[in-house]
């Protein structure tokens, strides 16, 4: 076998340099993997032997070792710093690239790509380009704050909507009232998982590579997720159920009226349109004394139709989901355990939720959803 070319001998120096770079700062991906492959090879290991612990490709490896023979540390850096690079868009191409991004894509595809736009640029007469990357597409939309591969659902109400704002205007005042103990405001929302099993067990993180799971997993039914919250205190209840009905709705309600309020005189409820957030279900499932008694307790304010963002309880659902549920759980007694313990340190931490949003605000941003006053008709 011949020689390994290029092979990497760090001085101490370069290696502190090196594990200084890797932890300290805020550092481009590649940069890092660079810094990476270079301590590895110092160590002996092979491409391959890097490659599984990296998980790069194959290439990537002996480009490093390559640039590194070349240009010492400055190989962590793709670009040469002697080298001119010509920008490939200049004003005028980017601001054919930005109407583009903003336009309709076209027939055939549900949104724009990089590779998609980068076609499409080469092919614009206004422009004299013989080709673009999808990085620097990439790169472009990224400076102008587009996104033209993502987009997300906003329900949008109907212009000049009583209904809508007189709805909004009592759950924005309901938020700005002080702080009552004896008729304290929670809000009440909920959600889904679907539980996922691994197939095969994850491989963990190790030093130089992230953690692994495989991509098949095996469904294991839904739970529905309830979740009250009192904003003003930082304190949230979330119960896991197999169901979502008016039943597990009365009970939710009949939990917060025995066990977390006892001794409120008047609970507020900031609640969405669901059906099944109805309380004329209590004579369902209470004896019409008992339903009576709950219902003189609880005061409901629904949000409008097409305006479920005015519930604080979505934000912690949002939370819930980022900080807890975005992973594989197996089991609904994992998904309750895991619940709980989120539940727990978020309580114990107090976390509340400044609401900023008034209704002064609403008239002037959402101005266009109040109704034309009409004038009073003449005999």
């Amino acid at each position: 076998m011949g020689r390994k070319k290029h092979l990497v001998d760090l001085s101490d120096e370069e290696r502190s340099e090196l594990e200084a770079f890797i932890s300290t700062g805020e550092r481009r991906a590649e940069d890092i993997t660079r810094a990476r492959i270079l301590l590895k090879a110092d160590e002996g290991l092979t491409d391959p032997e890097i490659c599984e612990h990296l998980g790069c490709s194959i290439s990537t490896p002996y480009r490093t070792r390559k640039a590194y023979s070349e240009r010492g540390l400055a190989a962590l850096h793709r670009r040469k710093p002697d080298r001119d690079y010509e920008p490939k868009l200049d004003g005028r191409g980017e601001a054919h690239l930005v109407a583009l991004a903003c336009s309709d894509p076209p027939k055939g595809h549900s949104r724009w790509t990089y590779q998609l736009l980068a076609d499409r640029l080469v092919t614009l007469e206004e422009i004299d380009l013989e080709s673009i990357s999808r990085e620097t597409v990439r790169q472009r939309l990224k400076k102008n704050d587009l996104k033209p591969h993502r987009s997300k659902y906003w329900l949008i109400p109907a212009k000049q909507n009583a209904k809508f704002v007189y709805r909004m205007e009592d759950v924005l005042a309901l938020y700005h009232e002080p702080y009552d103990e004896d008729r304290p405001v929670i809000c009440f929302d909920e959600s889904s998982k679907t539980l996922h099993k691994h197939v095969r067990d994850p491989l963990p993180a190790t030093p130089g590579a992230v953690a692994r799971e495989d991509t098949h997993y095996e469904r294991n039914g839904e739970r529905k997720i309830h979740v009250a919250t009192e904003p003003l205190t930082g304190w949230r209840n979330v119960t896991v159920t197999p169901r979502r009905r008016k039943r597990e709705f009365v009970e939710q309600m009949q939990e917060l009226a025995d066990e977390h309020y006892p001794d409120a005189g008047r609970i507020r409820v900031v609640l969405d349109n669901l059906n099944t957030h109805n309380p004329a279900a209590f004579y369902e499932f209470c004896k019409p004394k008992e339903a009576r008694e709950y219902l003189d307790r609880f005061e409901f304010h629904f949000t409008p139709k097409h305006g479920s963002w005015l519930n604080m309880a979505e934000i912690e659902l949002s939370a819930l989901s980022t900080q807890c549920l975005n992973r594989r759980i197996p089991d609904a007694a994992t998904l309750r355990t895991e619940v709980a313990a989120w539940e727990t340190e978020r309580n114990e931490a107090t976390v509340s939720i400044d609401w900023q949003f008034t209704t002064e605000d609403a008239r002037t941003k959402l101005h266009q959803l109040y109704p034309t006053i009409k004038e009073k008709e003449q005999n």
